[in-house]
């Protein structure tokens, strides 16, 4: 991120609606409890953090990680005790460290996605939770993409595919802020058709609200955030992935790992390809358990 936009993001993390709107989205999905760990990757100035503390999660096992070190000072004038200057692909705490992680707009400023979400597979405990947020959809993407050193912005069933690649299982995906969607597609839609994009810049997006705009536009996006408990919009602004490890992971196993022991099929040697293993499980796998894996 620009060194001048960063300034202003941090100043008006705790007042403007939409981060404050995201904020109360993103604990909706995460169930506070004193005995949990949580990490915030991407903490900013840690008022999520804050907001995790307050709630009641022990302020000893409340994590922040940013590559900002600015914004990690402030997280650290504030008191929080383990926030941390930290790449967000290659977070080095201990292994399975942490029953809830949570990504509010990070992964879309990482190069390699893929490398990160496997690396935070490797944090999550099993049966943890991970909560992620990114930026929506390439015809949105704007002067502010690119002064946020963005690589990407995401569709729903692209980042619900990356996640199940590294390992999550997918429980809840969708779309954030579609009230206003088409008012911000539009808006970005002129700006592109009738002024040169190099020449843009994205003041605009971080100005300090007025009051009654900030509370009206807070108040939209509180209540969409009260309608996504019983139902999913098409499309908005952002979109969202809630994922779980499994407790117990199996690794894949391959035909060639199979040793067939069935009396039914009539074989001279133990080992198989996959068209013999293919055919002793059709034949009595389900009631003799005929296929059994010999590897891990």
């Amino acid at each position: 991120m620009d060194t001048i936009y960063e300034v202003k993001y941090h100043q008006l993390e705790d007042i403007h609606w939409w981060f404050r709107a995201r904020r109360r989205k993103v604990l909706d999905y995460v169930q506070v409890t004193p005995e949990a760990r949580y990490l915030d990757i991407g903490c900013s100035t840690g008022m999520l953090l804050s907001e995790l503390i307050s709630r009641g999660a022990d302020p000893d096992s409340v994590y922040g990680v940013d590559i900002s070190e600015s914004a990690i000072g402030t997280c650290v004038e504030r008191g929080l005790k383990h926030a941390h200057v930290m790449d967000a692909a290659s977070i080095t705490f201990d292994k399975e460290s942490f029953d809830c992680i949570v990504s509010s707009d990070c992964l879309e400023h990482l190069e390699d996605d893929n490398k990160a979400l496997k690396n935070w597979y490797g944090l999550l405990k099993p049966g943890g939770r991970l909560v992620v947020f990114v930026p929506a959809f390439m015809s949105l993407w704007s002067p502010h993409d690119v002064v946020n050193h963005h690589y990407r912005r995401y569709e729903r069933g692209e980042l619900a595919k990356k996640m199940e690649a590294a390992g999550f299982t997918v429980q809840d995906q969708g779309y954030w802020n579609f009230t206003l969607f088409f008012p911000i597609f539009i808006f970005r839609l002129i700006k592109k058709v009738f002024f040169n994009i190099s020449e843009q810049t994205p003041e605009e997006d971080l100005k300090r609200p007025n009051f009654l705009i900030n509370k009206l536009l807070f108040g939209l996006l509180s209540l969409e955030n009260r309608l996504m408990k019983s139902l999913h919009f098409p499309i908005g602004v952002s979109t969202y992935c809630i994922c779980t490890k499994n407790k117990t992971r199996r690794n894949p196993v391959h035909s060639s790992q199979f040793t067939v022991h069935c009396s039914l099929i009539p074989v001279h040697t133990k080992s198989y390809g996959k068209t013999a293993t293919t055919k002793a499980i059709q034949a009595g796998a389900k009631t003799c358990r005929c296929a059994t894996p010999t590897g891990g």
